[in-house]
């Protein structure tokens, strides 16, 4: 993600409960120019940091620490602020596929993924976050 996305470095907050997928996550995203404000593992900790901190973006695990998921916590982040929410699940059975659709969200990466769909998924994300705050203006 050279300059041509980033003309600031987008921010953002990674919501994985698996330390070494946030780990390689966090260095992909350096290396696309992306700055990561924090990595939890827990719905409620990336609700919080989200909601105060209003990242560019939220990755987001489906499966997650504590008793909320990452659907629920895509769910309490949209109703409060409008962040880009790309989920980065291991899991693609229809159910969790479904409960995923019916939330707004910018994208769904798969587990393991390679580089390219990284830097992809956060450009069309940021993109579409962008059109949604030109079309709120008008």
């Amino acid at each position: 993600m050279q300059a041509d996305i980033v003309s600031n470095e987008p921010r953002v907050l990674i919501v994985e409960d698996e330390a070494l997928i946030a780990e390689e996550l966090r260095e992909r995203l350096a290396g696309l120019g992306c700055s990561v404000i924090a990595a939890v593992d827990s719905a409620e900790e990336g609700v919080a940091i989200a909601t105060r901190e209003r990242p560019d973006i939220v990755l987001m695990d489906i499966r997650l620490k504590g008793e909320k998921d990452g659907v629920e916590a895509a769910q309490e982040i949209r109703a409060q602020v409008d962040l880009s929410i790309v989920y980065v699940s291991a899991h693609s059975d229809l159910p969790t596929v479904e409960r995923a659709k019916s939330t707004e969200h910018d994208g769904f990466l798969l587990k393991p993924f390679h580089i390219r769909e990284l830097r992809s998924t956060i450009e069309v994300a940021l993109q579409r976050r962008a059109r949604r705050a030109r079309m709120q203006k008008q």
